[in-house]
Formats: C-alpha cells, sequence, structure tokens
C-alpha cells in the first residue's frame, strides 16, 4: 500500500520528471528553429503548417524518445534535493528501509514507462505521419533513384527479378516473375520490362512470354501488353526517411512480417521495433541508480550529482548508438542490440542499489 511519503516522493518524481521535458524540449525547439529557419523563409511554409504540421508532432516524439533519461536526471535532481534537505535521513530514521523507500520510485518509474510505452507504439507514430511528410516535403527530400539486381519474393513460392528499378518512373527493366509448386517451377513470365498504372492500380507488362510447365511438357504464350495484379507496389522500391516512425505496432510488425517473406533487409524495422521497449524500459533502470546515486550527501552536492547522471547518460546514449551500429552491419541482433545496454545498466543498477542499502 501506498502512504503519504509515498505520494509525496510520486509527486515531487513526476513533477521534476515533466518540468525537466518541457526546460529541455524548449531548447530543442530553439536549437531546430534556428537550423532550419533557412528552409522555413525560402520555402512556401505557412506559419499554421509550421506549428500544427512540425512542430507538435515534434515535441512529443522527441519528449517520448529520451523519456529514460529526462526520468534519470529527474531522479538525480530531486533525490539529491531531499538527501541535503535531510528529508531522506528523517525517512530513514523513523524505521522505513531502504528498500521501502525504493517502492514510490519504482511506482513512478512504472507509470512513465507505461506512459511512454503506450505513447511510442500507437499514439505517436499515427501523429508522425504529418511531420515526416512535412520533413519530406519542406526539409528533406524523397529519396528516389534505381535499383539493381532485385530479387523478392512477393509471395509464398511465387519470385521476381528485376533487372533495375527507376523509381522515377516507376518502371522495372527485365522483369522476371516464377512460380513454384512443391519446390518445382510449374510457370515463368519474362518480359522486357514492367510499368506502374497510377490510374489502373495495376501493372503493365510489356513484351512478355509465358513459359507454362507440366511434367515433361510446356507450353510458351508470348504478347506485346497485359495489365496484371502483383503483391507489390512502387513504394516497395522507393526509401523514404523514418518511414518507420510513422507505423504504429501492429503495422510495424506487419511490415517486418511482408519484408522477410519478399527477402528484404527489415534490420531498421527490427531496430525501431525493440527501440520501443528498451528504451521505455530504461527508466526504471536509471530510476534505481539514481535514487543509489543521489540518496547520500557527498562533499560536491547536487552540482556533483548533477554531473554524474549527465555522464551516465549520455554514456548511456553513445552505448545505445554503437549496439544500433553493430546490428545494422550485423554483428548483434537487432533485439541484443537494444537490450544490452539496459542489461549493463542492470548489472550497474544491481551493484549501486546493494551498496546504497548497506
Amino acid at each position: 500500500m501506498l502512504h503519504k511519503i509515498d505520494f509525496y516522493i510520486i509527486k515531487k518524481f513526476l513533477g521534476t520528471f515533466f518540468y525537466s521535458i518541457a526546460l529541455i524540449i524548449s531548447i530543442s525547439v530553439v536549437f531546430d528553429i534556428s537550423e532550419k529557419i533557412e528552409d522555413f523563409m525560402t520555402k512556401d511554409v505557412t506559419i499554421k503548417g509550421i506549428i500544427f504540421d512540425y512542430y507538435v508532432n515534434f515535441i512529443p516524439y522527441f519528449a517520448n524518445l529520451f523519456s529514460g533519461l529526462f526520468t534519470f536526471i529527474s531522479v538525480i535532481y530531486f533525490t539529491s534535493k531531499l538527501a541535503y534537505n535531510t528529508e531522506i535521513i528523517a525517512i530513514l530514521s523513523s524505521g522505513v528501509s531502504f528498500n521501502r523507500l525504493m517502492r514510490p520510485y519504482l511506482v513512478g518509474a512504472s507509470c512513465i514507462f507505461l506512459f511512454s510505452y503506450m505513447l511510442g507504439n500507437y499514439i505517436i507514430p499515427p501523429a508522425n505521419k504529418k511531420r515526416v511528410e512535412f520533413t519530406n516535403m519542406y526539409i528533406g527530400n524523397r529519396k528516389v533513384g534505381s535499383e539493381h539486381n532485385i530479387h523478392r519474393q512477393i509471395e509464398p513460392g511465387i519470385f521476381v527479378y528485376i533487372d533495375s528499378y527507376n523509381a522515377s518512373s516507376d518502371v522495372g527493366y527485365k522483369f522476371t516473375c516464377e512460380k513454384f509448386v512443391d519446390k518445382k517451377l510449374v510457370s515463368k513470365l519474362s518480359s522486357d520490362y514492367i510499368q506502374w498504372n497510377r490510374e489502373k492500380k495495376k501493372w503493365t507488362i510489356h513484351n512478355y512470354s509465358v513459359r507454362t510447365i507440366s511434367g515433361y511438357t510446356e507450353k510458351i504464350n508470348t504478347g506485346a501488353q497485359i495489365d496484371t495484379t502483383l503483391n507489390m507496389v512502387p513504394e516497395d522500391y522507393q526509401i523514404v526517411d523514418n518511414i518507420v516512425e510513422t507505423m504504429n505496432l501492429p503495422t510495424l510488425n506487419e511490415s517486418i512480417k511482408n519484408l522477410r517473406l519478399r527477402g528484404v533487409n527489415a534490420i531498421n524495422y527490427e531496430i525501431e521495433k525493440h527501440r520501443r521497449t528498451a528504451v521505455p524500459f530504461s527508466s526504471i533502470i536509471l530510476t534505481i541508480i539514481g535514487v543509489s546515486l543521489a540518496s547520500k550527501k557527498i562533499k560536491g552536492g547536487i552540482g556533483l550529482h548533477l554531473g554524474l547522471g549527465l555522464v551516465l547518460s549520455f554514456s548511456y546514449i553513445l552505448f545505445m548508438q554503437v549496439t544500433t551500429v553493430f546490428a545494422t552491419s550485423g554483428l548483434l541482433e537487432p533485439w541484443q542490440a537494444m537490450w544490452i545496454p539496459n542489461l549493463m545498466y542492470g548489472g550497474l543498477a544491481i551493484f549501486l542499489y546493494r551498496r546504497a542499502a548497506r
């Protein structure tokens, strides 16, 4: 059960957390405006679009992204104040154990974890669509170019090959589609090129031949042009910056499943999926570290606690970036890359907690 002192600590915890978020995000917005002011001035962007399409969605995204670190800094700050006002000494002197003192901190951290998890997986991704569309339209550019030697499995047993694909005109050259049944080739379609028809939402195949195999016999049909539907769209061959940030958890899982089916590298999608759980969970680990460090008076005062907190925060960010690079290069599995920092800092949290409890 929670008592009055627990609600007092939770109130201080969450109050400092949201205050620190507001402060840091305000600074981030100022720097972001100064960086992008030239794009805003030189392109036809309305004030309404800048505010409601970009910054209204920019603020919750970055606040949620670094929620674990904001939690850590908040815990360090207000726990240090409690320690230097001798409030923690008074609590422990009244017979409350250090384990019991940790309870309201864990309740607060768990609330932040659940709040951040729901935001990151279900609420923020749809809102990110406007921000990403605004960025691609006015700040960045959609990457549209050519790909070569494309091999895809678009459905179970159906494989396509495209020698080169021009994303700007939605044309794929030297197109081949093979169908297998029980690991045996039953039909093969070959054509000079395939083009997406935006009006009909179909693919138009030009100068084609279809080879149908049945046992030891085969039949060949040829033609100049035919419209067909395939389980692929031009967007499958276009690179859009930050598109993964616009997907909620069910959509992200479905995209990963489809990419694996087609034989496409889904590393970035898997990294994003595991990050959305690992980063919010880090708020619990960092809370334990923060309380263990800041619950005692030290010679340097609150400033030393905050300095130590910033060093640990930046080391956590750096460690996360390093493991992400390892995952991208194939040295680590995506789930390993996202959870190794939490495991390492979790071990540090256990060590500091036992030391502080003594």
